[in-house]
């Protein structure tokens, strides 16, 4: 069994590989057959030799900074409360609010990440870049070519349609649910992300993260999962 601080500093792996632009190392953090789902609703890309064409699309031509606000720790799961800002290599900065899940798991002795799955929302980060003037039009406009270079015209049409999500109804279920499960707990930073709704969630100085999961084609919701 792998303390928290344990499995803390292994994530912390991920945004020092990322500063460092060392593309092996944060390969490597994952597991053979393991998941990249960003943004979730998004089409993920499974195992070594994709996650490696989605580090050479978003992170090898950025630079990304972690803003981390709040860690959690559940299991053999991680949870972090963070947004990123993101400087592309055309000139645009974006900031993105998200909610981070690392699902991680021991392989003979050593820990790696089965799934990364980042909820933030794509239509909010492309409308922050179309607002951004030339640069971030510039921007917009060089990750086309960029996407469709590393993981064809499949993996441009996979990365687009994380556009779908339960959107603003979702969120408005899903608050209204929380609020009924959750007397006295207060609810911010909403992400609609494919069929799930993350929130942060705060009982006076105590802080959490909850994901709401929607069934597929509706509003119903399937299942709350909450990490404190």
């Amino acid at each position: 069994m792998y303390a928290s601080e344990e499995l803390l500093a292994f994530v912390e792996g991920s945004p020092a590989a990322v500063a460092a632009h060392d593309r092996a190392a944060w390969v490597d953090l994952y597991a053979r057959d393991g998941v990249v789902n960003d943004p979730v609703g998004s089409r993920p890309h499974r195992g070594h030799d994709a996650i490696a064409r989605f580090y050479d699309t978003f992170i090898a031509p950025n630079t990304i900074e972690f803003h981390v606000e709040h860690d959690m720790v559940s299991g053999m799961s991680v949870v972090r409360d963070l947004s990123l800002t993101i400087t592309m290599s055309a000139g645009g900065v974006v900031t993105v609010p998200m909610h981070l899940r690392y699902d991680l798991v021991d392989d003979g002795g050593s820990l790696e990440i089965a799934r990364l799955a980042a909820h933030w929302e794509l239509a909010s980060m492309i409308g922050q870049l179309l607002r951004g003037g030339f640069a971030g039009v510039r921007s917009s406009i060089a990750l086309t070519p960029q996407m469709i270079g590393n993981q064809g015209v499949s993996g441009l049409v996979g990365f687009m349609s994380g556009l779908r999500s339960v959107g603003a109804k979702g969120k408005s279920v899903a608050a209204d649910r929380l609020r009924s499960d959750h007397d006295g707990a207060t609810f911010e930073k909403f992400i609609a992300a494919g069929r799930t709704v993350s929130a942060t969630v705060r009982w006076g100085t105590e802080r959490g993260v909850v994901f709401v999961n929607f069934a597929p084609g509706s509003l119903t919701v399937e299942s709350v999962t909450l990490f404190r």
